[in-house]
């Protein structure tokens, strides 16, 4: 492996980190047809791009393959990741989530809760996008208007807790926003999506009485759940997906006033002209067909269900896509 000069930077992949746990599914290798690792509990998550301790993402193309995203953050800073970048980890965490049973009830700090809490924890708002569900799949994300404060602490250590909450059929092509502070819980059979913050800390409400794998009860954290929940947020988590066709290229904000990112679905049926300006890099995720990313004598094939990272520095780019067919395309930026 070495070193590029900034100028010569170019589209990266990653090679997938899979984490096997005891609510993982088969949409991997059903839908996306990966070859996952044969593991003692079922592959649950894919991470894509992760610079988490443990977990660092490992680049699988071109002349820095086998570098680590950390490598490159440290060698390339602002190139790499954009103007606004003020040093540390890489600031988000792409995911795909396989769920073949349902997660548990949980919930994520902000930044306030963090600092209350303390105990290491980092902030965490993410979304989800549906790449694939099973019928009668579900979500379940942010408390109904009708549910109390009081009855939900009164029903966290029973069924009834899920009749607290808003609940979804899931939708390939709906997103869904979980700000910290929301209650949520993916249903199982469904294949996800998910742009988050670059933390880890997630405080279980309730596990719905399964065990681990080691035959035990999975811990809670009901104390500290009780300081992340914002009470007062009823508003529905839910941005409808495009059911309409069409034949010219369009684009669908779905995230566009959060401070931490900015996601929009793109609905392609020819060449996508597009452009990094410094500020951010561009995560290009294909969600149902192959694309290439390419820029004059260049292109980078991504595949269904693959981010590829666009430095920040690169500028000018193009997404090609099959003909006679509507590819949608997820960019999420800074």
């Amino acid at each position: 492996m070495r070193f590029v000069e900034k100028d010569e930077l170019y589209p990266l992949l990653f090679d997938p980190i899979y984490v096997d746990v005891v609510w993982g599914g088969n949409l991997l290798k059903e839908h996306l047809k990966r070859q996952t690792p044969e593991r003692e509990s079922p592959i649950g998550e894919s991470w894509e791009i992760s610079d988490r301790e443990g977990a660092v993402s490992v680049v699988s193309n071109g002349p820095m393959k086998g570098a680590t995203i950390r490598d490159l953050i440290v060698h390339y800073e602002k190139a790499l990741v954009g103007n606004v970048f003020t040093g540390g980890r890489f600031p988000l965490l792409v995911k795909l989530i396989d769920a073949g049973k349902r997660l548990s009830l949980q919930v994520h700090p902000d930044e306030y809760a963090c600092a209350k809490l303390k105990d290491n924890a980092e902030p965490k708002t993410e979304m989800w996008y549906v790449i694939s569900a099973k019928q009668g799949a579900k979500i379940f994300a942010g408390l109904k208007s009708t549910c109390t404060q009081r009855r939900f602490i009164d029903s966290m250590n029973s069924t009834d807790i899920e009749n607290c909450l808003q609940n979804f059929n899931s939708v390939p092509g709906d997103a869904f926003f979980i700000s910290a502070g929301r209650v949520h819980a993916i249903g199982g059979g469904n294949l996800l999506l998910e742009i988050q913050q670059n933390s880890n800390t997630t405080y279980r409400i309730s596990d719905w009485g399964r065990l681990g794998s080691d035959g035990k009860p999975r811990a809670l954290h009901i104390d500290k759940a009780l300081e992340c929940i914002n009470f007062t947020d009823r508003t529905s988590p839910r941005i409808t997906g495009v059911s309409s066709f069409s034949d010219h290229n369009r684009k669908f904000p779905i995230i566009n006033r959060c401070p931490v990112f900015r996601i929009d679905d793109l609905r392609l049926v020819e060449r996508w002209p597009d452009s990094t300006d410094g500020n951010s890099f561009h995560l290009i995720t294909a969600i149902n067909q192959q694309i290439t990313i390419s820029r004059y004598d260049l292109s980078v094939k991504v595949e269904i269900g693959s981010t590829c990272m666009i430095p920040a520095s690169f500028g000018d780019y193009s997404i090609e896509v099959p003909e006679g067919k509507e590819t949608t395309v997820i960019r999420t930026t800074l």
